[in-house]
């Protein structure tokens, strides 16, 4: 009921339009009768309950028929410097295989079914996330087969086997991409933060697919999934239904693997180390066929910026807007970002770059802005200028107009992206994962309306005397070094030093 009523659009006064207007009714007769209705902040409220064994339970009221409920644990790629590197990756493909009650993942979907129901599961580098979408009169089940899936998968050996075979099809597919920009992610974190935390590889490197096996899943599991690292959310159902579920299936479970005192629990904070990752490879039969993608050599740098928790993360998410950019092929038009910088100062002047697009990676102790950009491996020497010369640039005047667009581009994308059940699901789960709070869509767009030009100019002067990470794949003949890309982000005009060849 309280999502239906804020849904109402409101008139300039403030009435919900759906009810008709006072003047209607006659003189002496009763107001319209109001079938729902919700005052004050209660029609947004994240409403959070911790249960005695640690585990968080948030839900937001949504009106419908259907409900988003999942488990998100506090585990990935970033806790596995003490084990082999790849864990992660293997939980996301063996979620929702067979567990204590349920025989096959067969069973799950038919049970799923019953109730209309769809499962996913994603790892990323600090989170893993077991989510349900299903009909909200099947809660019970949802919850109780979110529990069963996290706490007592049977790990068989024929599901291990099935899922090594489907890493190692993932890893050259990965390979083959025309799309390099996984592949430059993975680059660009190895080189900004050199072996640890969010440094470490996100996915299961191929020399350990073999040596991945039951008893190593359960040492990381023992450790990691705790109900003190979890935050059971829900979206489009009543909290002391869901909290309820909860005490049913996740309060006093036993794990499969027991549930003894957690030792060698990674709690390291992200080193900003900054570095260069190079990968020479031929790019020139990426993708055949009538019409053939050009041989490219992709270029990313980036900055350290800094984490979802601090205030500053406001100033560069409008910043990352206002770079936006994007292919040379994107099709204009209102709200595409034809208008950011990196389509007006790059692509529409240097009809030979094929892409430049800005990144903002943000984690609860860092963040990472990163520009990408591809071109024919001949230029690559002016590519990279040519970026340096935009983070230089940053820095400088921000025009009141650039600055509103932006501002407004982001709040409309906040607005647009949280429309939907599955991500206001994602939303609620980290926000409280991180912070046992959440705040809401309205407060987030108060902070982005407050941002200044010169709290762009602030944060872009910390972070330009940061050293810069690099990752650079393709042809690399005439990339400039680590060395003078540095110096050319230390200068006052981005560009990189002049080089003298005594033979051209």
């Amino acid at each position: 009921q309280a999502a239906f009523v804020s849904a109402l659009r409101k008139e300039p006064g403030g009435r919900p339009r759906c009810l008709p207007p006072r003047s209607w009714a006659a003189e002496g007769s009763e107001s319209p009768a109001v079938f729902a209705a919700a005052e004050g902040r209660e029609r947004f409220e994240t409403r959070v309950t911790v249960l005695e064994n640690g585990l968080r339970v948030a839900s937001q009221n949504k009106f419908g028929q259907f409900c988003t409920v999942g488990l998100l644990i506090n585990s990935g790629s970033r806790h596995e410097a003490k084990y082999l590197s790849g864990i992660s990756h293997f939980l996301e493909k063996l979620a929702f295989s067979s567990t204590a009650q349920f025989g096959s993942k067969d069973e799950i979907l038919l049970t799923l079914e019953k109730h209309g129901g769809i499962c996913d599961c994603q790892a990323s580098r600090d989170t893993i996330m077991y989510a349900v979408s299903a009909d909200a009169k099947g809660l019970d089940t949802v919850v109780n087969l979110l529990a069963d899936v996290a706490l007592q998968p049977r790990l068989s050996d024929e599901e291990i086997e099935m899922t090594r075979t489907a890493i190692r099809f993932e890893l050259e597919d990965l390979n083959m991409r025309p799309d390099p920009e996984p592949l430059l992610t993975e680059m660009i974190h190895a080189a900004a933060y050199k072996e640890n935390t969010v440094g470490l590889n996100r996915f299961c490197p191929v020399e350990n697919t073999d040596k991945i096996d039951r008893e190593v899943l359960h040492s990381y599991l023992r450790n990691y999934y705790t109900p003190d690292r979890m935050v059971l959310a829900g979206v489009g159902i009543e909290h002391e239904q869901l909290v309820e579920c909860a005490k049913k299936y996740l309060l006093g479970v036993e794990p499969v693997w027991g549930s003894g005192q957690t030792k060698d629990v990674d709690r390291s904070v992200a080193q900003y180390t900054g570095g260069i990752v190079k990968v020479e490879k031929d790019m020139s039969d990426v993708s055949l066929g009538p019409t053939p993608i050009p041989e490219l050599t992709h270029i990313m740098i980036g900055l350290e910026s800094c984490s979802f928790l601090e205030e500053d993360f406001i100033p560069f998410a409008v910043l990352n807007m206002m770079m936006g950019g994007g292919g040379s092929f994107s099709a204009g038009g209102p709200g595409k970002g034809m208008f950011t910088r990196l389509y007006l100062n790059v692509l529409n002047r240097h009809h030979w770059m094929y892409n430049a697009t800005s990144y903002h990676h943000s984690y609860e102790d860092t963040g990472l802005l990163c520009i990408h950009a591809s071109a024919d491996p001949k230029q690559v020497r002016e590519m990279v200028e040519i970026i340096t010369r935009e983070f230089i640039l940053m820095a400088g005047a921000v025009g009141e107009v650039e600055l509103e667009r932006a501002k407004t581009q982001l709040k409309s994308m906040l607005m647009m992206n949280l429309e939907s059940r599955p991500v206001i699901f994602e939303d609620v789960g980290r926000q409280v994962l991180a912070t046992n709070t959440r705040k809401l869509p309205h407060e987030l767009c108060a902070l982005i309306s407050q941002v200044k030009s010169t709290d762009i100019k602030r944060v872009v002067t910390k972070m330009l005397h940061k050293k810069p990470a690099v990752a650079a794949l393709g042809d690399l003949t005439d990339l400039p070094t680590y060395e003078h890309i540095q110096a050319a982000l230390s200068s006052k005009d981005g560009r990189l030093p002049r080089m003298y060849r005594l033979f051209r």
